[in-house]
């Protein structure tokens, strides 16, 4: 048991408290929470919390029987910051802060502690991050010079507590440790350069999926402990593979170990409801004009990028940040000091973490998950934009799932829900996503809302994986869509990995497979999917067949493939599609091979030109087009 305190010189100086007090503190978690640390030759453990209102502050834990008389934090001037040192203790230990207020006396997690106890248990545990050495230093390197925005990106969005479960037993997960032997080879082998985690933060509810986080700054602990999850990290980067995680600023949950009315006031969040409450989740909304409270989330994005060498941070339900009016009906919400429905201050929050993340981190990626046309949402602040990297192109998503679950004899009569994205492609730096949000609440399965008899599902499904990589714009796909899992997504079981016994099942993951092989091999497929220079219409009218044909380019204007896609049932021999170049065409791509468990029609490999005008080119093909299938055939240059 700790005996006595220590009162030395405080870890925070003076300029500390300054850089804290005007919200500019980017590595704040250096200073608050729990830190391991020597003082005066003795080992302990630095405490340091921001709670301006409390009447007073204690640190408790099974050292001094969860008893807040003994060790009581002193107050700094004028900050609003309580610390203390407490010898004696170590790495492991289990802790809360006893936050007395005007309202009571209630027992908080450390809003920057670095770890926690695996839930329903909610104290948080002291942490020393500095235990893990990383062996990354030619991934780090590279990333700094990287243009991720000209590479390709195939990222595989996971689940890391339902990706796969040992022997299937719902009682328990796989390690981070287990995920680093299993979950690494498999994105390898499919060809993912990306893997995107749902929130690894830590979280008391299961089923909120991580996010509704309590601990900003803290994995969960469900898959081991904060050096599991380095070693994850780093294993992926020699692997090649960069590391997305989802991360959510935009609420907290009431949960009473957490922020909600933290020193017994609306200190994190606002006082008024119609500012302070999301109606749709029941959760809190982050004050984003109180200097400490975005200090506090940047701080956590810059931690990430800091001590867990994240490669991206994509920001999760970035609309309802945007707007004050997000959900809510006439008379339940406030407008701005202009009148307006825009959050300013989430709005120059917004702006403020893009332009941290990109400074200090040259070569990270930030992703917005943003519903709305609000413009210039992945344009650098300078030029007026949110500063975004990426933006998910949410309005592609619901126009292709719209228009591929119509039975294929009505989609002529839909045809613009396959085109009209093509409108807009390149006025964002678009990710097209089919993401975890397609396959819960009732939506079934991808292949599930696919039309048509079991054979029909799958070819429609690739089909549509096809489109979408052919597509400009990165790509993301949520983990059991590359195999065709039948059942919607449970965040409590695993993926039915038993059904790669099934033919349709197993081609469709080569199919997923291959297509990512494609579009990391061709340079057409990646370098211009921001630019119009990369995208060039043959034929999008023929609505009547369901027939498309386009040119994607690449930075070389030489470097073009030829994309074709048939979205009907009925083969069509011969079909003539107009091309710039003369000479002999390669079948690259064909979603309907027999290797997919498709009919295997196709072009024998390869088909050339003829000297026939069509669709504006003195040069044409006779295509064979498989039904519901998807070619790409490219020019073979002279050897």
């Amino acid at each position: 048991m700790i005996q006595h305190t220590h009162r030395g010189l405080s870890m925070l100086t003076n300029y500390d408290l300054h850089l804290l007090g005007e919200g500019r503190h980017w590595q704040s978690y250096q200073k608050l929470g729990a830190h391991v640390s020597t003082e005066g030759g003795i080992a302990g453990v630095h405490f340091a919390v921001w709670a301006p209102n409390a009447t007073a502050v204690s640190v408790v834990g099974d050292f001094n029987d969860w008893d807040g008389r003994q060790h009581q934090l002193r107050r700094l001037p004028s900050a609003g910051i309580w610390e203390l040192f407490l010898p004696g203790l170590s790495a492991g230990t289990i802790y809360k802060y006893r936050v007395d207020a005007a309202g009571g006396t209630s027992e908080r997690a450390d809003p920057y502690g670095f770890g926690a106890e695996v839930p329903p248990r909610n104290a948080s545990c002291v942490v020393d991050l500095d235990t893990y050495s990383w062996r990354d230093d030619a991934w780090m390197a590279r990333r700094a010079s990287h243009n991720a925005l000209f590479a390709p990106i195939n990222a595989y969005e996971v689940h890391l507590g339902s990706w796969r479960r040992p022997g299937d037993d719902p009682q328990r997960w796989l390690s981070y440790s287990d995920l680093e032997r299993e979950l690494i080879p498999y994105c390898v082998e499919m060809g993912f350069t990306h893997v995107e985690f749902l929130p690894p933060t830590e979280h008391p509810l299961s089923a909120s999926w991580g996010y509704q986080t309590i601990g900003m700054f803290a994995p969960t602990s469900r898959f081991g402990p904060p050096q599991a999850l380095m070693s994850l990290i780093d294993a992926f980067h020699r692997a090649g593979i960069a590391v997305i995680v989802d991360w959510v600023p935009a609420h907290f949950p009431r949960d009473a170990h957490g922020l909600r009315r933290f020193d017994g006031t609306a200190l994190y969040e606002h006082e008024d409801p119609r500012r302070g409450e999301h109606p749709d989740w029941g959760t809190l909304i982050f004050n984003y004009g109180r200097h400490e409270v975005s200090n506090y989330l940047i701080s956590s994005a810059l931690f990430w990028l800091d001590r867990y060498h994240v490669d991206g941070l994509r920001v999760d339900a970035v609309a309802s940040m945007l707007y004050l009016d997000y959900s809510r009906k006439e008379g339940e919400w406030l407008p701005n000091s202009f009148g307006g429905r825009e959050n300013l201050d989430a709005i120059e929050f917004l702006k403020e973490f893009n332009v941290q993340v990109h400074q200090h981190h040259p070569g990270v990626l930030t992703i917005a998950e943003e519903s709305t046309a609000w413009p210039g949402v992945s344009r650098p602040t300078y030029l007026g934009g949110l500063g975004f990297s990426l933006k998910w192109n949410m309005g592609w998503m619901n126009d292709i799932l719209r228009y591929m679950r119509h039975d294929p004899i009505h989609r002529r009569y839909h045809h613009d829900e396959l085109t009209f994205s093509l409108i807009y492609a390149f006025h964002e730096n678009f990710v097209l996503p089919l993401s975890h949000d397609e396959v819960v609440h009732g939506k079934g399965s991808l292949i599930d809302q696919m039309p048509g008899d079991a054979w029909q599902k799958f070819a429609n499904l690739r089909l549509l994986y096809a489109f979408m990589w052919c597509h400009p714009g990165k790509k993301l796909l949520f983990m059991g869509d590359e195999f065709g899992q039948w059942r919607e997504w449970d965040f409590d079981t695993s993926l039915h990995w038993h059904l790669l016994d099934q033919p349709g099942n197993a081609g469709l993951r080569r199919c997923v497979g291959d297509l990512n092989a494609l579009v990391n091999r061709e340079r057409s497929l990646h370098e211009l999917d921001f630019d119009s220079r990369g995208f060039e219409w043959i034929d999008c009218r023929n609505w009547q067949d369901s027939v498309l044909a386009f040119i994607r380019r690449g930075d070389d204007p030489d470097d073009f493939v030829v994309v074709c896609g048939n979205f009907t049932p009925v083969p069509r021999y011969g079909y003539r599609v107009g091309v710039p170049l003369a000479g002999t065409y390669d079948e690259v791509f064909n979603s309907d091979s027999a290797w997919y468990w498709g009919s295997n029609v196709g072009n024998s490999g390869a088909i050339a030109s003829a000297p026939v005008p069509y669709h504006g080119h003195g040069q044409s093909l006779a295509v064979s087009l498989p039904p519901l299938a998807v070619v790409v055939l490219k020019p073979r240059r002279p050897a």
